[in-house]
């Protein structure tokens, strides 16, 4: 049976057409009034009993408007069996816009910016949704989340009201519902030739960043021809992945993790520019070091992702930065060269800062468009919303699929049926819970976005250690928010994107050593001429406003 009504979004636009198109949004945020009361919204398909723990079936069939993130490696399919168990079990089912992953970003901008989004907007990561607040086509979520019994039970239970405060706009109020996690999980870390640490005596945990480099100072030592380390993730930046995970440990922000560029000093309680701290130049001072001492490639920052797989496959090298599923393809070519070795993650080792861990634990989730709250069913959809993506009954559902059909239960265990793999669990089995089913899939599960039991039920083995291993690091502070409004915002974007291309720039310049460190300060004047002192006082001027504002 067709469950779904699907077309795709225009998504082939001028950079002037997107311009227009994000200027004909209209309207404004909401004016702070008392949030509406259950009688007051659309009450077709609501269930009057609605709460934690309560299985959420319309009262009768609705069906509600979704802008669906299509990616490539699991592409939706009409029947998977997702969409026919929410029609057949919660009477709901979809008006789908497609969009591919490759233009995901530009779709959602084009959609909204024009005011014909669907009611919901997936994949959207905390911080993209500031740039339609303005416009009023996206809904201040937070004056409904009193109709969402699961996300607050989440947010009170799991000590999340400072991590929601800060994604607050100018107006007080949130326009997005992010993903939860009961903890910051980790997942990236540099993966090691076992084998080859095992025959040089060397730890797999270790202590610090200095230790981990006197490490593959002894490699080097043991290898003089090779580089011990071979990095990848620089398509967009220097190292961006690398130097996000060792960031923190040093006290600052780095790579994918650099965002707007400005930290929060907590003794100073003032926001500074990132890629002006000198803790910024400490972390580019340790790896330039391992450029110049011969333990990391320098093609390292140019080379793309295959090129260091390759490399660290074929013995070439015997470290990289990885992620829990990325090791699985180093593995498997491993295998198909003939290499024979055993690559394991380390441990995230500590730095000058401390043993430090830096995410968030608010992580992809969605948006509505305002329209929604026009709809004739919209308090169903948030009930269906709450349950879907907060319940811990929907949180298994997205993630596993159904008791007795795609896993069973060995005790407190899930168990994937055998016919079936994900995330490596049944490697070989002729079906994919993602490809096939359309479980496990980031539009229906808020990035994993879960409790620590549920997250983990997935991993294997081995990345259940890691992260347990990693679990005693001490959290980085969240900042205080600083919501900017539209005059601020258009103000600062020429200014934050010109000073986060310096920065990017000579990062890379001063770890291949092309721009000496001792030409720091003049590097930080030349961030000054570019208006950082300017952006700074913007920054810090919206967080007093914000902070005066509501206490």
């Amino acid at each position: 049976m067709r469950t779904t009504k699907r077309r795709p979004l225009a998504t082939a636009v001028t950079a002037a057409s997107l311009a227009l198109a994000l200027a004909a949004c209209s309207g404004g945020s909401s004016d702070g009034g008392d949030a509406p009361e259950a009688g007051e919204l659309g009450q077709v398909g609501a269930m009057e009993d609605y709460g934690v723990g309560t299985t959420f079936v319309a009262t009768e069939p609705v069906s509600f408007g979704l802008m669906y993130r299509d990616h490539p490696n699991y592409p939706i399919k009409d029947d998977w069996d997702i969409l026919t168990k929410l029609e057949e079990n919660q009477k709901v089912t979809f008006d789908i816009q497609t969009a591919p992953l490759s233009d995901w970003q530009q779709a959602q901008s084009i959609a909204i910016g024009a005011g014909n989004a669907p009611d919901i907007i997936s994949v959207t990561y905390p911080g993209q949704e500031s740039a339609f607040v303005a416009g009023g086509a996206i809904l201040p979520v937070s004056d409904y989340v009193e109709h969402m019994p699961n996300f607050l039970d989440k947010v009170e239970r799991w000590g999340l009201e400072a991590d929601i405060d800060r994604m607050r706009q100018e107006d007080g109020k949130y326009y997005l519902l992010p993903g939860l996690r009961e903890s910051v999980r980790p997942s990236y870390s540099y993966a090691v030739r076992k084998d080859i640490w095992e025959q040089l005596g060397l730890s797999l945990e270790p202590e610090t960043f200095e230790d981990f480099a006197a490490d593959l100072a002894t490699v080097k030592a043991a290898y003089p021809d090779l580089y011990p380390l071979s990095d990848r993730w620089s398509a967009n930046g220097p190292l961006e992945a690398s130097l996000n995970v060792a960031a923190s440990n040093f006290g600052t922000a780095a790579g994918w993790g650099y965002g707007e560029g400005t930290w929060w000093d907590e003794d100073a309680e003032e926001f500074v520019y990132t890629g002006a701290m000198d803790e910024y130049r400490e972390l580019l001072e340790y790896y330039h070091g391992l450029v110049a001492d011969g333990l990391m490639d320098p093609e390292s920052l140019t080379q793309d992702d295959d090129q260091a797989q390759q490399k660290l496959a074929s013995g070439q090298t015997f470290a990289q930065l990885t992620n829990d599923q990325e090791i699985l393809k180093v593995r498997t070519a491993m295998t198909e060269v003939g290499t024979d070795g055993e690559v394991v993650m380390i441990r995230v080792p500590a730095g000058p800062a401390g043993d430090i861990l830096a995410g968030s634990r608010l992580v992809s989730g969605l948006m509505l468009a305002s329209s929604a709250a026009e709809e004739d069913d919209f308090l169903a959809m948030l009930q269906f919303i709450d349950w879907l993506y907060y319940s811990d009954e929907g949180l298994e559902f997205a993630k596993w699929g159904v008791e007795g059909e795609t896993f069973t239960r060995d005790g407190d265990t899930r168990v994937l049926a055998d016919d079936i793999d994900q995330n490596g669990l049944n490697p070989g089995a002729p079906k994919a819970l993602n490809v096939d089913y359309g479980y496990h899939n980031g539009v229906w599960m808020l990035e994993h976005g879960s409790s620590d039991e549920l997250d983990r039920s997935m991993l294997r083995p081995e990345v259940v250690e890691f992260v347990e291993s990693m679990s005693d690091k001490e959290l980085a502070p969240v900042a205080p928010p600083a919501p900017l409004d539209e005059l601020e915002r258009e103000q600062v974007s020429l200014w934050q994107t010109a000073l986060r291309d310096h920065v990017y720039q000579n990062t890379a310049a001063f770890i291949l050593g092309q721009r000496p460190l001792s030409e720091w300060d003049a590097y930080v004047s030349e961030l000054e001429g570019k208006n950082m002192q300017q952006y700074l006082d913007v920054v810090n001027g919206a967080q007093q406003r914000y902070a005066e504002a509501n206490g």
